[in-house]
């Protein structure tokens, strides 16, 4: 039986989804602050010490919880002094303030899941709808592409470079990229050792060194592919934790891969409320595969008839916003 939240890989196995790892195929958490640490508090003349009572006025200046941001303290002594009987507390509310933050933001995609000439969302799974350039590293949706070969374009349709003509100029140009520290070309440039491609040599720890700096440099793919390698022990020692952390990362930044397996995880661990609001919002982005885990959730009496009557509408204005005349006349060509 497939566990409630398991995506299908491309092999056909029962698996946590990778597909953002695919971008080549067409061309070329924070974790929560223990109560050992305090901040300023904004308003340090308003409120008493938690454990002495000392007032914030004068020479007293108290420190707000960086946890929970419920008490205060006017040194560490105090913080340390109150640990004991403060600790539970805190810890609830850090980890509600967690979820807020999990569940409120990442509901909108990543500037990069846009073609940069449409501008429309491009459908998912990306890798079947739009190529990356390896000139500029932009992905450009195939209705775009197609459009300008019909137009007798045959360069590359944002930067007008002479497309590469095989896997060693189309190297080249990411690596070019990839000197001006372009942190989708490092990326791309991990993605493509991950997979062989390109006429490099499989090396996942190499790729797991380029999605680190490409995350470092702000790369969201990079994240998610990071929190692949950590689910798989790819190039790095299994880790579940470090997975989840940057799969949250990533999922508060839009990424509707990272989104959908954290609902994937949960399901799995039983805590199908909690999968449910992930797949919602991953859902709503666009993604079938949330859409459809959500519906086998509500035929095995998991999920409510409400959950996917509104996964199911959410998804269908996603893909009302992704179309376009040119990406239906790609559809026709079936290219």
């Amino acid at each position: 039986n497939t566990h409630v939240g398991d995506t299908v890989d491309r092999k056909g196995g029962s698996a946590v989804e990778d597909t953002a790892r695919n971008d080549t195929e067409n061309e070329e958490l924070v974790s929560t602050k223990e109560d050992g640490c305090c901040v300023p508090a904004a308003d340090d003349d308003d409120g008493a010490c938690a454990n002495c009572g000392k007032h914030g006025r004068g020479a007293v200046k108290l420190k707000i919880c960086n946890a929970c941001f419920l008490v205060k303290y006017c040194d560490v002594d105090c913080q340390r002094a109150h640990r004991g009987q403060h600790k539970k507390a805190c810890k609830q509310r850090a980890a509600e303030l967690k979820d807020e933050q999990l569940y409120s933001q990442g509901h909108e995609r990543p500037e990069g899941d846009f073609c940069p000439i449409c501008t429309l969302p491009i459908p998912l799974l990306m890798s079947d709808h739009a190529v990356v350039k390896s000139c500029c590293m932009k992905r450009i949706c195939k209705g775009c592409s197609v459009a300008a070969y019909k137009r007798g374009m045959f360069d590359c349709a944002f930067c007008r470079t002479s497309c590469p003509v095989n896997d060693a100029d189309t190297l080249a140009m990411v690596r070019a990229r990839v000197a001006k520290k372009d942190p989708v070309a490092i990326n791309h440039l991990g993605v493509s050792y991950c997979q062989g491609k390109l006429g490099l040599q499989k090396d996942m720890r190499k790729a797991f060194e380029l999605w680190s700096e490409a995350a470092e440099l702000g790369s969201i793919d990079a994240f998610y592919s990071l929190g692949v390698a950590y689910h798989k022990g790819e190039g790095v020692q299994q880790d579940m934790k470090k997975a989840i952390q940057i799969w949250t990362k990533a999922a508060i930044q839009g990424h509707v891969d990272s989104r959908h397996n954290l609902g994937s995880l949960e399901g799995q661990k039983g805590n199908h409320d909690r999968a449910v609001r992930h797949f919602l919002i991953s859902a709503k982005m666009g993604y079938e595969h949330s859409v459809e885990t959500i519906k086998k959730m509500f035929m095995g009496g998991i999920a409510t008839k409400e959950h996917y009557a509104e996964a199911l509408k959410g998804y269908q204005d996603a893909l009302e916003e992704m179309k376009s005349h040119d990406r239906d006349e790609v559809k026709r060509l079936g290219c």
